[in-house]
């Protein structure tokens, strides 16, 4: 009989085949061993493409795993789960006030991470927000009324977090313009009442410092973190997926830093303009007047929580306009057609715009739209004639904007940006301009917006209300959207590149109205920054776990593929090498051992005979 031994340890097992037996026993032939070889060879290689893609996939559009979670996680909060975190941020604003819930994970020890934060989802899946009206700034001659007035919104947040966790949940309760124009002593009184009354009523983590009124530069910034957090940009582990920026740390002699590059916001209002964006070198300033007026536009900061570590400190210029909003500047345009319409008849004897036989034409509405504008004792008639360029023209005198180095709007100091090496979020305005009307939402190219804005201001005010009619407009398109589209477009287009000096070709500007589907309010920026020293102690109890616990972690999960990989290569190298012997001994036993060709084989071949 022939022995064949096949040892695995730790134990060895032998069996004998018998020439009658092997004979029977099918074996495979060459070219169904190289089929075998090359099929299960080709599902290996599979396994590593679908195991790449999945690792490479998110670096595509730019998201670790942990940011897709965050970003497309609308499930129901789990308010079981006891390693969850709370924390409430109140936005006290001019027209009302709203709660917003924010929760998070348990931090998961690594100091190079922030704060997984999402907004907390109640059981159908809904933000959990609450607003009422009117504003707190309301209130400014009842103050004792300031903490009833904010009572329905802490109920309501205190009804979705689960109880044994209101102790430790931070609240916030910041308010913004309308109570930035009251009196001080009239802030005060309110922020009393409500620093008072409120660790009274509530069991939340909530002390003096936790309620304020923010600046419009504190505004800006918290939505500047806000928005950067939702994109990821904060995630520099993975800053191979993104584009980089050489930071050089505000305070810090070191080498220059290399990180993600962040993301600048642009956002106009109806009243108001804001523009805010990271400021990554050291800047120079032209007078010492500049700088002064520098200093109460950038902002430094840290969102680590770890002082030391330079990776997520910030310098960030935030500045907004007033008056330069679409509507604001609408307005006074509208004014100042006016003003020197009525003076310049005054002096020449003229009517124009006194009637709607003489209207005053008008290159900023459409044309051959009809429209009456100042006081009523002062009407003047317009009609539209639809010219986009001169309309930018006659709008550019009211950008204020000056031939200084490094200025913008109002003569306002702005820093230098590197055009090339940056990124643009515009929202609001920048979004209605290209979206309601001209259907061009989304990246921005200056060259088709400014032809899809002078065929649409050119277009007659009768075809375009037709078209408006048959719904061919976007569903926040209105009339008063139709009438005003074409000025807003020229002063959108003028802000961006006369006031802001965008250059003509720049392709880096994405006009929104949502991220990722999902409104960022400032106040996701504001708990981020208010609560960044909060992971130190799971940093601390990550660190007792010693260095076998860090050794395993770091033994990546990528390494434990790769190698899986090589043992299973291993694995059908050697199951291929022992069913080819096999088959040789099968020859050699049939044919008496022929001469094999391959001389390991043959040895082994007649050894056995011998036996």
């Amino acid at each position: 009989s022939y022995r064949i031994s096949l040892s695995c340890f730790p134990a060895s097992w032998h069996f004998s085949l018998s020439p009658l037996v092997l004979p029977s026993v099918p074996l495979p032939s060459f070219r169904q061993l190289l089929f075998f070889g090359l099929l299960v060879g080709l599902l290996g290689l599979i396994y590593l493409l679908l195991y790449i893609f999945a690792r490479i996939w998110p670096k595509m559009f730019n998201f670790s795993p942990r940011h897709l979670a965050r970003v497309t996680d609308v499930e129901a909060t789990d308010t079981s789960n006891h390693n969850l975190n709370y924390g409430l941020v109140v936005d006290c604003g001019s027209s009302g006030s709203r709660v917003f819930v924010y929760c998070w994970p348990r931090h998961n020890g690594n100091p190079h991470d922030l704060l997984d934060i999402r907004q907390m989802r109640d059981q159908h899946r809904k933000p959990v927000v609450m607003k009422i009206k009117p504003g707190i700034s309301a209130l400014a001659k009842t103050p004792e009324k300031a903490s009833d007035y904010i009572h329905p919104l802490l109920s309501f947040a205190a009804r979705n977090i689960p109880k044994h966790k209101h102790q430790e949940t931070p609240l916030y309760i910041l308010c913004t313009a309308g109570m930035r124009v009251l009196p001080d002593s009239q802030q005060e009184a309110l922020l009393e009442d409500l620093r008072t009354d409120i660790p009274v009523r509530f069991n939340f983590l909530f002390s003096d410092s936790h309620v304020e009124v923010i600046s419009g530069k504190q505004e800006g910034v918290y939505a500047w973190i806000g928005i950067n957090f939702v994109l990821g940009k904060f995630n520099h582990v993975d800053s191979e997926r993104d584009a980089v920026v050489e930071v050089q740390v505000p305070g810090d002699q070191q080498e220059a830093l290399v990180r993600t590059r962040t993301t600048g916001v642009l956002d106009m209002g109806g009243v108001s303009t804001q523009i805010a964006y990271e400021v990554p070198k050291t800047v120079s300033f032209a007078s010492p007047q500049q700088e002064e007026v520098a200093k109460n536009l950038l902002a430094e900061f840290n969102l680590g929580c770890d002082a030391h570590r330079t990776e997520h400190v910030y310098r960030v210029y935030v500045s907004t306009f007033l008056g330069f909003g679409g509507n604001a500047a609408r307005q006074r345009y509208e004014e100042s057609i006016v003003m020197n319409t009525l003076t310049k008849n005054k002096l020449l004897g003229q009517h124009v715009g006194e009637t709607g036989e003489s209207p005053l034409l008008d290159p900023c509405l459409p044309s051959d739209l009809q429209d009456e504008v100042g006081p009523a004792t002062q009407k003047l008639h317009l009609l539209g004639t639809g010219d986009f360029d001169h309309c930018r023209q006659l709008l550019q005198p009211f950008l204020n904007h000056t031939n200084e180095t490094h200025c913008s709007l109002n003569g306002i100091y702005q820093p230098p940006i590197d055009y090339p090496n940056s990124q643009f979020y515009g929202f609001s305005e920048f979004y209605y301009c290209t979206e309601d009307v001209l259907r061009m939402g989304g990246d921005f190219n200056s060259s088709k917006y400014a032809s899809a804005a002078k065929s649409y201001c050119a277009t007659q005010w009768r075809t375009l209300k037709e078209r408006f009619d048959s719904g061919l407009y976007g569903s926040h398109a209105d009339v008063h959207r139709l009438k005003y589209q074409c000025f807003k477009s020229a002063w959108m287009y003028e802000v961006f590149h006369t006031g802001f000096s965008f250059p003509m070709d720049y392709k880096n500007l994405r006009t929104a109205l949502l991220v990722y589907d999902k409104e960022v309010q400032w106040t996701l920026g504001a708990i981020l920054y208010r609560t960044r020293f909060l992971p130190l102690r799971d940093i601390q109890q990550e660190s007792l776990k010693g260095v076998h616990s860090h050794w395993r972690h770091s033994f990546s999960f990528v390494n434990n593929h790769y190698l899986f990989l090589a043992c299973f290569l291993v694995v059908l190298l050697s199951i291929l090498l022992y069913l080819l012997r096999l088959r040789r001994i099968h020859s050699c036993t049939t044919q008496r051992c022929t001469p094999s060709t391959v001389k390991w084989l043959e040895e082994d071949c007649c050894a056995t005979e011998e036996n």
